[in-house]
């Protein structure tokens, strides 16, 4: 007897699936990214930026989890990723959230052009699903740039470093008050 594979009904075009796909790589080397920027500065003696990046890996990785489940449910195959190109080293806790700040505003990027393109195709499921995503790039844009500012306000010099590191220790509730998202 021949075993009969057995093809899930499909919701999802190839293509948003593609782009799902794409999305779901950018989530994890979002997380990878963090993780490694935590690593740096946990090792640099930045306690309170790390545990923000530690916190922000997790949350990233999370966001990869949505999607990948979203584009299973409905009748797509999530891939895992194949991450690579991450940055270990850096310069200056400035450059650490320079760096977010730039990806954050890829990743926007990304997210909205997905959503213009699922809108396009008529998924409006997928349009649908994508709207969290744009509300918390939002707050994601929000505390990057926000991380970035502390720098010029407060300075670099003298106890500059360590009391930049406290403010950053407390941007996520920031940026969410600033937000509204969560």
């Amino acid at each position: 007897m021949t075993k009969q594979i057995i093809t899930p009904t499909r919701s999802l075009s190839k293509e948003i699936e593609q782009l799902l796909n794409h999305q779901i790589m950018m989530e994890g080397k979002s997380s990878a990214s963090y993780l490694s920027m935590a690593s740096w500065c946990e090792s640099q003696g930045y306690e309170h930026s790390s545990n923000l990046l530690y916190s922000h890996a997790e949350e990233e990785r999370g966001h990869m989890l949505k999607i990948f489940r979203y584009v299973n449910a409905a009748g797509g195959h999530a891939l895992q990723p194949e991450i690579t190109g991450i940055k270990n080293a850096f310069g200056s806790l400035r450059e650490v959230f320079e760096d977010v700040l730039k990806h954050e505003i890829q990743v926007t990027i990304s997210i909205n052009e997905l959503a213009d393109q699922s809108f396009k195709a008529k998924d409006f499921a997928t349009f649908n699903f994508l709207q969290w995503f744009v509300n918390e790039q939002r707050e994601e844009e929000i505390l990057a740039r926000r991380a970035v500012e502390i720098f010029d306000l407060i300075g670099e010099e003298g106890v500059g470093l360590w009391m930049i590191d406290q403010e950053l220790g407390k941007l996520e509730a920031y940026a969410a008050k600033v937000s509204g998202v969560k």
